[in-house]
């Protein structure tokens, strides 16, 4: 659904600046809006399935993921459209941990295995699939209809949520507010340097500024929102790594 949703903004630029008479520089923040909200968002909605029940969590990821997608279908002008993506990328931060984390409660040993291996199989047959699909309502019928088919997705699976996912109140503990803030804005600010028109410098100084305050909290407190004994293993450093590569080295 994340896919398809990304793959309809991707085939139907020219369109959707068609219908909404946005310039080249308005049509960016279309994308760099979202990305700005999943960037930032993206470490609080992990952290939230933890503390306050994962099913509860992506339940709330579904309804503000639905409801971006309707108001960005439903888009008159710019603004509308802009603010719409922006509230798109909060329920994406939401979904996309938890989806992950709800897979590896869910499921053990071998099972847990298979599930990620067609949670990852299905990742890149949507990467794909996604773009014809895009092309298809964009081209045949209207970009809109890509975002109000999110609308009944994300109903169903609400549904499903309530019938299938076991209750969990969560982990006891509390919510890291420092690391929090400091990651939300240190993450906004670096996702801005990248894709930003204005003041690219100044966010980034900024982004170096939030980011180091945020290692310094992760340092200190008891119940870090992103524990830095991650980055002790060379698995998951080479993780991370390959990761990096995929997304920001381009081959021409």
């Amino acid at each position: 659904m994340i896919l398809l949703d990304n793959s309809i903004i991707f085939t139907g630029t020219v369109k959707i600046a068609q219908d909404l008479n946005l310039n080249q520089a308005t049509l960016s923040w279309v994308s760099s809006a979202y990305s700005l909200t999943f960037g930032g968002f993206l470490l609080l909605g992990g952290r939230a399935g933890d503390l306050f029940g994962r099913r509860r969590v992506f339940q709330a990821g579904l309804v503000i993921f639905g409801l971006g997608s309707l108001l960005v279908g439903a888009a008159v002008n710019a603004p509308m459209i802009i603010a719409a993506r922006a509230f798109q990328g909060v329920g994406s931060a939401i979904l996309a941990p938890t989806t992950l984390a709800i897979l590896m409660d869910t499921y053990e040993g071998p099972e847990r295995t298979k599930a990620i291996a067609y949670y990852g199989a299905m990742a890149g047959i949507g990467a794909s699939v996604s773009l014809v699909i895009g092309g298809i309502f964009a081209s045949l019928l209207t970009w809109r209809v890509g975002f109000f088919i999110n609308v009944p997705i994300s109903i169903w699976m609400f549904y499903l949520a309530v019938c299938h996912l076991n209750k969990d109140r969560g982990q006891a503990g509390k919510l890291d507010w420092i690391g929090t803030l400091t990651s939300l804005i240190g993450m906004s600010a670096l996702v801005y340097s990248i894709i930003g028109n204005w003041a690219k410098l100044p966010a980034f100084l900024l982004a170096i500024v939030f980011l180091a305050g945020f290692i310094y909290q992760e340092r200190r407190t008891e119940q870090p929102i992103m524990p830095l004994r991650l980055f002790n293993d060379r698995e998951r450093i080479g993780a991370y790594v390959g990761r990096f590569l995929v997304s920001y080295i381009w081959v021409p």
